[in-house]
């Protein structure tokens, strides 16, 4: 089940990634065109924030994929193998019941945004879109915490 979760992580990544692509070029174009012809693309600001924090939100997956949030191993430096990985299920467990938190808030912030029709301020972006881009990526990244809780890291790749 780990290697399917990582196939995920993978695919989401990629998602991230043409993401950002799409933003560099957009932020790209926006300045050559301020810089050439004096006009830059309407709500590019706008339009980066909104791709950003889905990128970001997508990124997560592989991130705990592959254990790619900063540890400080400061204190576990001496510790046997056997104290650092249940140290590691412990922190991957606790990982796991933070992304289900997020998930259920940014789940319920995506409600609430689409209720009220929420959107940006310039271009008028339904920012719903946004949440619904960011509940999958969590909830995703919360399902692979807790399989590296309850089997352990032994099967990931490397990072």
């Amino acid at each position: 089940m780990i290697a399917w979760l990582g196939t995920l992580a993978r695919l989401s990544a990629i998602l991230a990634g043409l993401l950002m692509t799409f933003i560099t070029l957009l932020t790209c174009g926006s300045i050559i065109g301020r810089e050439t012809v004096g006009q830059t693309i309407a709500g590019d600001f706008e339009i980066s924030g909104l791709a950003t924090g889905a990128a970001i939100a997508l990124f997560m997956p592989l991130c705990q994929y592959t254990r790619g949030h900063i540890i400080v191993d400061f204190f576990t430096a001496k510790a046997s193998a056997f104290s650092v990985a249940i140290m590691d299920r412990l922190g991957a467990l606790m990982m796991s019941v933070v992304f289900v938190l997020l998930t259920w808030r940014t789940w319920l912030g995506g409600l609430n945004a689409y209720t009220t029709q929420s959107s940006s301020m310039m271009m008028g972006l339904p920012e719903w879109h946004v949440y619904a881009i960011m509940v999958p990526a969590f909830a995703l990244t919360a399902l692979i915490a807790l399989a590296q809780a309850l089997r352990g890291f032994d099967t990931e790749e490397p990072a």
